[in-house]
């Protein structure tokens, strides 16, 4: 009797020692997993939220999240729909805790210039916040890294040449 008694301790302790194990082991992988999520990420789970975004030198952008892909953020203002370049955002409220799945193979080719290339063909008027300018206009054509936006209502038509790297916002006019 007193042997099992025995036993059965040391299956006891070992059972605790497998479990605690365990434990430590499911937390190391979610912080892992977690260490491996990306913002566009959350922010695609987030689509259909309300979020508040802010971009680098510029106003907060607050919106309901319609679209969201690698390098872009779609949003719907109160006013006016944003398009914001993920280069862009300095701080997100309102974000997903969880994660959406890795984008397919048409959204993850859908960047920036894409979308961009889709308001230039649709003649959208648009208001471009870019570092601490803004211009008011049209896009008139989009290269690799740059698009053109011609300012409406001036004389001769002024052409602004616009990096995407200092692409803050892209507004509804």
């Amino acid at each position: 009797m007193r042997w099992e008694q025995l036993f059965a301790d040391m299956e006891a302790q070992l059972a605790a020692g497998r479990l605690a194990d365990l434990r430590a082991d499911v937390s190391e992988l979610a912080r892992a997993e977690r260490g491996s999520v990306m913002l566009s990420a959350r922010l695609r789970a987030s689509v259909g939220q309300r979020l508040r975004v802010r971009v680098e030198g510029g106003e907060p952008v607050d919106g309901t999240v319609l679209e969201a892909a690698p390098e872009w953020l779609l949003l719907a203002a109160p006013a006016r729909r944003a398009l914001v370049p993920l280069a862009a955002v300095a701080a997100v409220e309102g974000l997903a805790t969880d994660s959406a799945p890795p984008p397919g193979v048409v959204e993850s080719r859908l960047g920036l210039g894409q979308v961009l290339r889709a308001l230039s063909r649709d003649r959208v008027g648009v208001r471009v916040a870019a570092g601490g300018s803004e211009l008011i206009g049209r896009i008139d054509r989009v290269g690799a890294d740059h698009l053109d936006v011609v300012e409406l209502g001036t004389q001769g038509r002024a052409s602004w040449s616009v990096p995407f790297e200092r692409l803050r916002v892209v507004h509804e006019a």
